[in-house]
């Protein structure tokens, strides 16, 4: 087959949609399959076009011998509505005609939402090119931006939920990234195929990792008991629990790797609480993110405490874990019943409770078979569960279907 991946996201930017896209295109080139991508500029998650992409319409380029189409798109380091709204409907429009004018037409087009918008490119060029269409689901809009308060306004929301139903009414299949996305979407569209593409682990990618020379840069002795939370610094995250945690815990380093519109914030809360123990880091290659996973004891994963996370699984849970680093885990819900309950590889703690994260923290540090015991099940699970490159296969067969 001759596949288009249309994605907003796509490396050198680091994120859950950029290694997740990155890792499908290499395994379906490695079944034979011809895939090329269309995406933006990169400029995520500091909303600004890296420097040597920018000033530039269109670009093409190689990247892990996938061919990689780039277009335009407006980017302003902006929390205000507008701005974000140019930031998507830009792609929209820019993608779209690179698409008609300057790529041939595909069997299958797979398109990643969110952002929602770019169903219509999607389906735009669905007609134009007759191509399949399959749209990928990685978080549930616009109840997401409805729940989490983003957008509050009724007649945007009428709007974007009749474009969200015409998007899965065009396609021809759809994907999700956990079951709960996948139950949403079959409840209300009973005959639509769908496929649920979890998450996972390209484990051909680390096939060793050293420990680094992170703790002696940051001053980190190797006595010192660290955790680590690497991603986006966003309100969703709710990452104040970890500062609060570390009031509590003044003798353990916390360790905050990326960058996100909350940062400020935090930073602002480190201040007044005058902690010494919070180190933040900027967003750093997903390529060096291992070895500073390797020179941690200890990982955490959180969320807010929302009814729409139930159906939530962090897309950053499985490095860690598949490198053997014991993760402490703020979610509830299908992410609790996979890796805790079945998995048994997972402490965790209640969303947004600070005094329990901090507890969960001091057992870990304290009791040492504990800490190898999640060390163990970690890898093991992950791998017979979340193997990108068996997840990739299935993909492939349920596309080929």
């Amino acid at each position: 087959m001759k596949i288009l991946v249309l994605t907003q996201y796509y490396p050198p930017e680091t994120g859950a949609p950029q290694n997740r896209l990155s890792s499908l295109a290499k395994f379906l080139v490695q079944l034979g399959d011809e895939v090329e991508v269309l995406t933006a500029m990169p400029n995520y998650p500091k909303m600004q076009v890296f420097e040597s992409y920018r000033n530039k319409f269109y670009c093409k380029e190689t990247v892990e011998n996938i061919t990689v189409h780039r277009s335009w798109i407006y980017a302003k380091n902006s929390k205000g509505i507008v701005a974000r709204l140019l930031n998507y409907f830009s792609f929209v429009f820019t993608s779209f005609f690179i698409g008609i004018l300057k790529l041939k037409k595909f069997d299958l087009i797979i398109c990643e939402s969110p952002p929602l918008f770019l169903g219509i490119t999607a389906v735009w060029m669905k007609w134009i090119r007759g191509s399949k269409l399959c749209f990928n689901v990685s978080d549930l809009w616009p109840e997401s931006a409805e729940k989490l308060g983003i957008v509050t306004n009724k007649k945007m929301l009428a709007a974007a939920t009749w474009l969200e139903h015409w998007c899965y009414r065009n396609s021809d299949f759809i994907s999700g990234q956990t079951q709960g996305i996948c139950k949403n979407i079959s409840d209300r569209f009973p005959n639509k195929k769908i496929f649920w593409w979890r998450n996972g682990f390209d484990f051909s990618q680390y096939l060793a990792v050293e420990t680094s020379s992170f703790r002696k840069a940051n001053n980190i002795t190797e006595e010192k008991f660290v955790v680590m939370y690497a991603g986006v610094i966003g309100y969703a995250q709710g990452l104040e629990v970890i500062i609060k945690a570390a009031n509590i815990l003044q003798d353990v380093q916390f360790v905050l790797v990326g960058d996100g519109p909350e940062k400020e914030n935090l930073k602002a809360l480190v201040a007044e609480l005058s902690l010494k123990n919070v180190l933040f880091i900027p967003n750093t290659p997903k390529k060096e993110i291992p070895a500073i996973v390797a020179a941690c004891n200890a990982y955490i994963v959180p969320l807010k405490k929302l009814d729409l996370f139930l159906g939530a699984i962090p897309s950053k849970i499985f490095e860690p874990l598949a490198l053997g680093c014991p993760v402490i885990m703020g979610v509830d819900g299908e992410a609790k019943e996979i890796f805790v309950e079945e998995g048994k590889c997972v402490l965790h703690f209640e969303p947004e409770n600070a005094e329990q994260l901090a507890k969960r923290i001091a057992e870990l540090k304290k009791d040492t078979g504990l800490l190898q015991s999640l060390k163990t099940n970690a890898t093991k699970f992950v791998k017979q569960k979340f193997d990108r490159e068996i997840i990739a296969k299935e993909f492939y067969e349920f596309l080929r279907k």
